[in-house]
């Protein structure tokens, strides 16, 4: 216990730092939501509060119960382990490459299996985009997002340096959700840049199951599956939510699920309603 205690800590530690990061990344969202408001009158209050509030509720279960899952969870797992990675500067970028490798698997499930995309869809129900967008994560991620990481801490990385490998994975998307930054080039190319990640959450046939990297495009690139912004993104899923209720967003696609598998009497059926892609139907 005393062990773990100090893996709480050091966390702490290095959460600090992360959260003044995406506190100044904050100030920049509501800056930028003022001016489209304000000059281009753009925006909808009621997209953008729903997205704040998501991002609160969000919040809350990320500093309470899903943040001791993960923690516990990895620390588990470490026991298992009767090796361990060095922690020094070369295995730091290691452990953020590979927690963006791992990030990557799990994005591109969550938009293949039906189940997961029933919480995922939550963060591309919205038909607008702006940094308020990276805050409308769905309330029920942190119940099954761990999984994916847990195989880091069995090939021997510290659950310490996992776990913020992954923080940094994420944190690094809170500036890409902007309309305001063009193209950026070769960047594009290479990282998960404004450009790339609007085609991401286009409902446009071309930019469906696109770029699902969170620093990197490298993996996009190897795996098939990036895709340059070349035409105006339309936002939003393929058959919108219409709707600003934070309840209502995060339950819907839930209730969808439910009713196609209880419309069959069929139970391999019911199966494939729950882990086939999105779309799928008997």
């Amino acid at each position: 216990m005393e062990n773990l205690n100090q893996r709480f800590q050091t966390l702490s530690y290095w959460f600090e730092w992360i959260d003044n990061f995406t506190l100044i990344i904050m100030l920049f969202a509501f800056a930028g939501i003022v001016y489209d408001i304000a000059i281009r009158k753009k925006k909808s209050y009621k997209e953008v509060g729903a997205n704040i509030a998501i991002g609160i509720g969000n919040g809350l279960l990320g500093l309470t119960a899903y943040s001791l899952i993960f923690i516990v969870t990895l620390y588990a797992a470490e026991q298992f382990v009767s090796w361990k990675i060095a922690v020094n500067t070369w295995t730091w970028v290691l452990a953020i490459l590979v927690a963006d490798f791992s990030y990557y698997w799990m994005h591109r499930i969550e938009h293949k299996v039906r189940f997961l995309w029933a919480i995922h869809s939550v963060h591309h129900s919205s038909t607008e985009f702006d940094l308020t967008t990276g805050l409308r994560l769905a309330w029920l991620e942190g119940l099954f997002e761990w999984v994916f990481f847990v195989p880091m801490v069995l090939v021997g990385f510290d659950m310490v340096q996992t776990t913020v490998a992954i923080v940094i994975v994420v944190a690094y998307q809170t500036w890409i959700h902007t309309e305001h930054i063009e193209k950026l080039g070769v960047f594009d190319k290479i990282f998960n840049t404004p450009s790339v990640h609007r085609v991401h959450h286009g409902s446009n046939p071309k930019y469906i199951d696109k770029n699902f990297g969170g620093i990197l495009m490298l993996w996009d690139k190897l795996f098939g599956t990036y895709q340059a912004e070349e035409e105006k993104v339309v936002y939003g899923l393929i058959n919108n939510i219409n709707t600003s209720n934070p309840l209502t967003i995060n339950f819907y696609e839930w209730r969808e699920m439910f009713h196609d598998m209880t419309k069959t009497k069929d139970f391999k059926s019911k199966w494939n309603y729950l882990l086939k892609p999105p779309g799928w139907s008997e």
